[in-house]
């Protein structure tokens, strides 16, 4: 069982502070991280902790925080020989705030992320000859994307793609990318409105369906999340955990759901799967360095 995630990886710089700062205003922080992130990897790292086969497939720059992404992430579970050392890009960078409630702003500066070419689709084409499922975000070229996921859908594997950083999509994505995770404000983009409730999320799910999209799972943010395929619909209910970092828990929530549904487990399972994922990734600090593993999933499941 093996997932391949095409898309970026960055270096987070995480500062904690009482409450997000006004325009203008100076604030004392409490603490300091620095880890890898980007959406792309920090899905790639929650499936391969959850026991997934994982292969990343992205890029980093020839630089001070491209050596060290590298040397950070030697030791997860993915592999990371699709990773591509970029001479004339920036390795990704990102900022982050997180505030005491656990809410947090961030600045994204894409570098090599968005430089993504016809050489991580030949990376994405080889590694899909033995992988189930092909996960995207949209943190790289939408355009290199829609034809991974072209590849993925020639090889027989399933695609996911999670919309965010929010924008529009063209119609052939609904067609090429059978399941989307969109958050709220992502579907408020993709529909038009911003669903506050499961009944919201429902309504909107069937729009997304009626574009092509197979599988509509609504992410509600500490609601839980509201799925939709043609066979099936639901709501999961949030997991009761002791939040202190919100970053990366959709990105975990997809490696949970991916991994659950590259296993073949039931839809219904798998969104509990990504619920609890999520919710684990908030009780600790930082975007990759906070996703679960599958001893921890597990023992929230039961």
């Amino acid at each position: 069982m093996s997932v391949v995630v095409l898309g970026s990886i960055n270096m987070d710089l995480t500062t904690y502070v009482p409450r997000l700062p006004a325009p203008g205003e100076t604030l004392f922080g409490s603490s300091f991280i620095t880890v890898p992130g980007g959406k792309g990897f920090n899905q790639a790292v929650a499936a391969g902790r959850l026991g997934a086969a994982t292969q990343f497939i992205g890029r980093v720059g020839q630089d001070a925080f491209g050596k060290g992404v590298m040397e950070l992430i030697a030791d997860e579970p993915v592999d990371v020989s699709g990773i591509l050392v970029d001479a004339d890009n920036s390795t990704g960078l990102a900022v982050i705030n997180v505030d005491a409630q656990a809410e947090n702003s961030i600045i994204v500066i894409s570098g090599a992320n968005m430089a993504h070419d016809a050489r991580e689709v030949a990376r994405c084409h080889e590694a899909l000859r033995s992988a189930e499922l092909l996960l995207l975000q949209l943190e790289s070229p939408l355009d290199i994307s829609l034809a991974a996921a072209q590849a993925a859908r020639e090889a027989g594997a399933l695609v996911m793609l999670d919309p965010a950083p929010a924008r529009p999509l063209p119609t052939d994505a609904y067609q090429l990318c059978p399941i989307l995770t969109p958050n709220e404000l992502e579907t408020e983009v993709l529909v038009g409105f911003r669903p506050t409730n499961p009944t919201e999320a429902a309504q909107a799910a069937s729009i997304l369906r009626e574009r092509g999209v197979e599988t509509a799972v609504i992410k509600l943010g500490a609601q839980c999340a509201y799925y939709q395929s043609g066979q099936e619909s639901g709501f999961v209910e949030p997991f009761s955990v002791e939040a202190i970092d919100t970053v990366a828990a959709g990105d975990s929530f997809n490696g949970g759901l991916a991994v659950a549904l590259a296993e073949k487990r039931p839809l219904a399972e798998a969104i509990r799967w990504g619920a609890a994922a999520g919710a684990l990734a908030t009780t600790k600090p930082g975007a990759s360095s906070a996703m679960p593993t599958r001893a921890e999933l597990m023992k929230l499941l039961t």
